[in-house]
């Protein structure tokens, strides 16, 4: 099942309310000596979490189907670049990546019925969960107040990617957007340390945005891109063009993602600062882009750090946090 995104969580009787865990949703499957793990696009997965194969094979139960979130713990947070860095080609790369951070499987649906409601398979996946414990494997816990739902999104900060809410007499919907999400999203200051022109146009297409490290380097951290009034946003940037806008982590920097684009850039003095609103961090970056929501000339750029941003937390600190 899929999930449309929603502002509220629905209030009345009748639904679960679960943690959105930041991971990699998963079907495990199991049927006698084979165990497979399925990604929600339908790719194999179990190559690059040869560890949470070989859990899924010790446990006593020999054939279930199981959905849910691969995660791993890296730290005492849990860490999504840790997951991006298992999709390698090399064996031994994964072997070595399994060995030192090795992944967990946050279950939340037993696919065992898909045809029975939701209130069924939660029951016989919290009895799969007790007959088979396994450090590899978690069950996500659940409320159905919706009130207690909404305090989950308030007080675990970062550490979420959202609350889901299913209907408890619904049976598994493959494909369907039967479930609702609401996304758990911050804000953050950040001084505009370059931009980029749009494709073939000669007005500003993104802004690149930075917040200062602890040593008062202006990292790159992510960029936005529905500014109002661009073509006079754009003659103002163009005064302020002046190297090297960010002096720690700049834009175009090695990876695995970067494009001919990706270095070209107008650097420009710290002075203006933008608030945008953000939903995940990974390695102190914004994962995804961000959306501009107003400027802040209220705001010093120097005051813009690094500590804006939330971290992510570890399922430990979260459970504490939804069992309060």
């Amino acid at each position: 099942m899929e999930a449309k995104l929603a502002a509220e969580l629905p209030s009345g009787e009748g639904w679960q309310f679960e943690p959105k865990w930041d991971g990699f949703r998963c079907i495990a499957l199991r049927d006698g000596d084979c165990v497979e793990l399925w990604s929600k696009a339908g790719k194999p997965l179990g190559r690059y979490f040869p560890e949470v194969v070989a859990a899924l094979a010790a446990l006593p139960a020999k054939r279930f189907r199981l959905d849910g979130e691969l995660i791993v713990p890296v730290g005492g947070s849990l860490s999504f670049a840790a997951l991006q860095m298992r999709l390698h080609p090399s064996a031994r790369r994964v072997a070595k990546l399994a060995a030192e951070t090795p992944a967990e499987l946050m279950l939340f649906d037993d696919l065992g019925d898909p045809a029975a409601p939701l209130a069924e398979r939660r029951g016989r996946l919290e009895a799969f969960v007790r007959a088979n414990p396994s450090p590899a494997l978690r069950l996500s816990p659940v409320t159905r107040d919706p009130a207690r739902a909404r305090e989950w999104l308030a007080e675990t900060g970062g550490a979420l990617d959202g609350v889901v809410a299913k209907r408890l007499d619904e049976p598994y919907r493959p494909g369907e957007r039967a479930m609702v999400k609401v996304k758990r999203l911050r804000t953050a200051d950040c001084v505009v340390g370059g931009f980029r022109y749009a494709t073939g146009k000669p007005v500003v297409g993104s802004l690149l945005l930075g917040l200062y490290d602890e040593s008062g380097r202006l990292d790159h951290v992510g960029f936005t891109s529905n500014m109002p009034d661009r073509a006079a946003l754009t003659a103002h940037l163009e005064k302020l063009v002046e190297p090297p806008g960010f002096t720690g982590d700049a834009p175009g920097g090695p990876s695995r993602w970067s494009t001919e684009r990706s270095a070209e850039w107008q650097p420009l003095r710290p002075e203006l600062v933008a608030e945008v609103r953000y939903d995940h961090v990974t390695g102190q970056r914004f994962r995804h882009g961000t959306a501009f929501l107003r400027w802040r000339p209220d705001k010093a750029p120097r005051q813009c750090t690094l500590d804006q941003l939330e971290p992510e937390a570890s399922p430990a600190v979260v459970g504490a946090a939804l069992a309060g």
